[in-house]
């Protein structure tokens, strides 16, 4: 199937990055990179340049997010699943309760759940589904997924939580274009290589004081084990000082700063917009041709971040997706693996262009009418 099938030059997109992970790193961002000299690249993270750098960053997502003056932006090594640990460890006192909808909130829950001295409750709805969590009594965190990656369901919707209760938000893939007021979440993460276009390695944090109050309790309670590199305390204290704990990876730091002072020229609201725009492009396409349809049914809960389009059982996604790739024209929209379905899955971040999507879209076309 699509053996003979030839993209034509003039579709060609002019990035062929459209995967959800990691993300499109735009080839000037490297180029400052280099042009750095020897001034930046192993320079100790105790040094005024990667302070500078790290203050940078902190001052530019507080601004384009408007995190609130009494918040913490702290960062740290090992990723947004690492915050699974750490906040179980670390922040819970005796109880969360989990929203799961795909793959990376389950394991959210499966990390805490595995604590033996807190207890975790799962809430789930089926793969394709959304959910947007709720108070629960008797817990004292709870969990919810701002963009689930997986399937391509995000929050309607910020769950309300009493003043005991932390609120707190995955938000790894879904940060910086899905339109969410952090002052009203105790704990907002992600990890930079989706929208922010940097790569792997880093987990930043948006704590409010009550999240701050509850972190710094439990890191002095010496009857409770933390390792080292998950302690609050000494992941706050860093911070503070512009720092991280262990040595971060620069270049990492370096593109998502590139990317913070980008967004920042259009601003949270403009990006959010062009977002939707892009998803409402996407989303009306699958719905107009009879071999395609949104994976999520329901409109509140579809993605403005990464959108799943199911492709009619009659043709091979996988076998399209592997020519588009050997052509070298199109990378990264298979079906999440675990997912097993016939489907694209395609990233509508920030530096994914609305013209490179409609020629995606016009490829795809192509390719299937020449199969009918």
């Amino acid at each position: 199937m699509f053996e003979n099938f030839k993209t034509p030059e003039e579709l060609i997109p002019s990035d062929p990055r459209f995967g959800c992970g990691p993300s499109l790193i735009p080839v000037e961002f490297v180029e400052k990179l280099v042009a750095t000299n020897m001034h930046l690249l192993g320079t100790s993270h105790r040094k005024s340049a990667i302070k500078n750098l790290v203050k940078e960053v902190q001052e530019g997502l507080r601004s384009y997010f408007k995190v609130p003056a009494n918040y913490q932006i702290v960062l740290g090594n090992g990723g947004a699943t690492l915050l699974f640990d750490m906040i179980a460890l670390g922040i819970v006192d005796r109880k969360a309760a989990h929203f799961t909808c795909g793959e990376f909130s389950n394991k959210w829950f499966k990390s805490t759940d595995l604590v033996p001295w807190i207890s975790a409750v799962e809430h789930t709805v089926e793969y394709g589904q959304g959910i947007d969590g709720q108070n629960v009594d008797d817990a004292d965190l709870i969990a919810v997924t701002l963009n689930e990656t997986s399937t391509g369901v995000q929050l309607s919707a910020l769950p309300e939580v009493d003043e005991d209760t932390l609120l707190a938000i995955d938000a790894t893939s879904g940060a910086g274009q899905i339109p969410c007021d952090v002052s009203k979440t105790d704990i907002f993460f992600f990890s930079p290589q989706k929208v922010f276009a940097s790569e792997g390695g880093l987990w930043v944090a948006f704590l409010s004081p009550k999240a701050v109050y509850r972190a710094m309790r439990i890191s002095e309670d010496s009857d409770r084990y933390v390792p080292g590199i998950m302690n609050w305390k000494t992941a706050l204290t860093n911070s503070e000082k512009n720092q991280t704990y262990n040595t971060p990876s620069v270049s990492t730091l370096f593109y998502l700063n590139e990317q913070i002072k980008l967004m920042n020229e259009l601003g949270y609201d403009k990006v959010c917009n062009l977002a939707q725009e892009k998803a409402t492009f996407l989303y009306n396409w699958a719905n107009e041709k009879d071999y395609l349809s949104p994976y999520i049914a329901e409109e509140k809960y579809r993605s403005t971040a990464v959108a799943c389009i199911d492709l009619d059982e009659k043709y091979d996604a996988n076998a399209l997706i592997k020519l588009l790739a050997d052509e070298k024209v199109v990378y990264g929209i298979d079906a999440y693996r675990k997912l097993g379905r016939n489907q694209f899955r395609i990233s509508l971040f920030h530096n994914v262009t609305l013209d490179n999507l409609k020629k995606l879209t016009q490829i795809i076309d192509m390719a299937i009418q020449q199969e009918k």
